[in-house]
């Protein structure tokens, strides 16, 4: 079963960073696309960033400039650096890969950004 395992998180004031890692196991990696969505309390889930297998970026408009996405493929994992943190990037954050039309997510990773 792929399920991808987080890290990071936690709580930093506004204008901070945070990274937040996610490993996933075994060949699959390689291949897969990753990435990260949000959650935010009373909202939507949202994609914040997303990376093929081949390395191209993809980035919601509200953490374009802030955030960088990358991975490691000797590693098999991908990191999420999130600079300039606002209170509005306060939510719960799911990695997640996609080896084929489903989604595997991992467990969550709570980053609180405070005034």
């Amino acid at each position: 079963q792929v399920q991808p395992v987080e890290s990071g998180g936690g709580l930093v004031q506004a204008g901070g960073s945070l990274t937040l890692s996610c490993a996933a196991s075994g060949s699959i990696f390689v291949f897969a696309p990753m990435g990260w969505y949000r959650q935010a309390e009373g909202k939507q889930r949202e994609l914040v960033a997303s990376i093929t297998s081949g390395g191209s970026t993809d980035y919601a408009d509200s953490v374009k400039g802030r955030f960088t996405i990358s991975r490691d493929y000797a590693k098999n994992t991908v990191s999420l650096q999130m600079n300039i943190l606002e209170p509005e990037d306060t939510a719960v954050y799911y990695c997640y890969i996609r080896p084929g039309p489903l989604f595997y997510w991992g467990q969550g990773t709570q980053v609180t950004v405070s005034s």
